[in-house]
């Protein structure tokens, strides 16, 4: 399997898979507290002064050392800015959604025809919001929503740390008022205001999940987006605004400087507004040593020849650990997409495995919020391919994924990565199906995986795939205990031909 293919698995397996595969295509960015969030011009600072002295080869293995660290540590703030930046400030560009402080939906059902997305997500159309929390916090508000049907409300800081969930575990199918503060904020929970999550640094992200039962769905789904209201504290307390924080003067991403020496450019803006936690501070101060500094260019024109292969050298090693970690861990399932996502204190400070999930698919969801197991092979370990082969998924009587909102089972091509033209115009099988679906007369579900009908009797259960090669996503929303723990188990993708 060569890299480029782990990659594509691991991407599938953390489900972001969702429209997270674009949202690699966003960017995030953020700003700290208000009184140091804008410096006037700030001065270079010296890229890796601290290691001046001593032998030169010991120099370079600190230098390369210390950028290896940074980059694991750093990357998902760069790459969060990636997704910010195209989605809340390039108001012109193809993926720009709503600035800052305003959400913007997208609802639509995906289809063999939409392009942009690898392994796209049908099942919840995504709106977004872009907080920034340096002047006051934001209050979210969600309309009433049916309990059968779910939603989720993902808080994301710049570390990408999911701090919080708006879900039906709070509202319990009622409208509910949420609000989100920056590290700064100091007050009371305010009248109104169900609850209040503080958010590591000053910018966040808000990524909203409506579940869409079916296509004919689609306008119920754009009536409850069109509901989600966002809006400044003293708008919802109707009182005077404070000030305005100071005009953020966001640097354009490019992804060739992101990817070099440019990255640590990148990093030191974003770093006067992500406040230092005290788990970290020794490790901050290390990165000084080498230029990275909150808010201060980094000075890449000062490295001399040597200084700067070490830092480049710095940055392939973190990938290279990447790469053998995915290999070795992930893609023999001893790690799963949902050890890599939640809170500081679910991570405690593992920074590859927030590297991994940054670096393979971004903003994924919380194990407790949502699980994603792939099939990439069959059950005896060769790919799944159906110009070679028919295949059933068997779930058993009582054993379908257990779950207290939804699943579904979603057919890509093993090639483009896109959903499955076919003649049925069925892309997914999902538990909301269930009723259409026929029986095993011991009460298990056989699903059809297959090019080619499986006959007339058969097509209720009839997952269409390609005629070649393709990969399933299960996808579950609110799992069960048993799917978080792992007591459940997904069953074989089993060739019948």
């Amino acid at each position: 399997m060569t890299a480029s293919d782990r990659y594509l698995r691991f991407r599938v397996v953390t489900g972001l898979a969702l429209l997270l595969v674009p949202l690699l295509l966003f960017v995030g960015c953020k700003p700290k507290e208000r009184d140091a969030a804008e410096a006037a011009t700030p001065s270079a600072a010296p890229a890796a002064p601290a290691t001046a002295t001593g032998d030169s080869a010991e120099r370079s293995k600190t230098l390369r050392e210390t950028a290896k660290e940074a980059y694991t540590w750093g990357f998902p703030m760069v790459e969060s800015y990636k997704s910010m930046y195209q989605q809340a400030v390039d108001s012109g560009g193809p993926n720009f959604h709503a600035g800052f402080n305003e959400i913007g939906s997208s609802a639509n059902v995906a289809t063999p025809k939409d392009t942009a997305i690898i392994t796209p997500n049908s099942d919840t159309p995504y709106s977004f919001l872009w907080m920034d929390l340096r002047a006051e916090p934001v209050v979210i508000s969600v309309p009433a929503i049916d309990p059968k049907r779910y939603f989720s409300v993902q808080l994301i800081d710049m570390s990408t740390f999911n701090f919080a969930y708006i879900n039906q575990a709070q509202t319990d199918g009622k409208a509910g008022t949420f609000m989100v503060a920056g590290p700064g904020w100091q007050g009371d929970v305010p009248k109104g205001v169900q609850q209040v999550f503080r958010s590591e640094s000053q910018l966040a992200y808000a990524l909203f999940r409506t579940q869409l039962f079916a296509p004919d769905d689609i306008d119920n789904v754009r009536r409850l987006q069109a509901q989600y209201k966002v809006q400044p504290l003293s708008a919802f307390l109707g009182t005077a605004a404070p000030p305005p924080a100071p005009k953020i003067d966001f640097p354009p991403y490019d992804a060739a400087k992101a990817n070099g020496l440019g990255f640590f450019s990148y990093l030191n803006f974003l770093l006067q507004y992500v406040p230092v936690d005290p788990s970290e501070t020794a490790l901050r101060e290390r990165f000084a040593s080498i230029g990275i500094v909150p808010g201060k260019p980094f000075d890449e024109a000062s490295l001399s020849a040597q200084d700067r292969q070490a830092l480049l050298d710095g940055i392939a090693d973190a990938d290279k650990a990447l790469e053998q970690f995915v290999a070795t861990e992930v893609n023999t399932e001893k790690v799963s997409s949902a050890d890599f996502f939640g809170t500081r204190e679910f991570l405690k400070n593992n920074y590859l495995y927030r590297f991994a999930g940054a670096k393979l698919g971004i903003y994924g969801n919380s194990g407790s919020e949502a699980d994603y197991l792939s099939y990439f092979v069959d059950a005896e370990g060769r790919p799944a391919d159906a110009s070679q082969h028919d295949y059933v998924l068997r779930f058993a009587k009582d054993q379908l994924p257990p779950t207290h909102a939804f699943w579904s089972v979603t057919m890509y091509d093993g090639k483009s990565k896109l959903l499955v033209d076919n003649p049925i115009d069925r892309y997914l099988v999902n538990s909301p199906m269930l009723p259409k679906l026929q029986k095993d007369a011991d009460g298990g579900l056989t699903l059809y995986v297959q090019h080619a009908s499986p006959g007339k009797d058969k097509e209720s259960n009839w997952l269409p795939a390609p005629d070649g090669p393709f990969y399933l996503i299960l996808r579950n929303y609110s799992p069960a205990a048993s799917v978080v723990d792992h007591s459940w188990k997904k069953p074989g993708l089993t060739a019948t031909r």
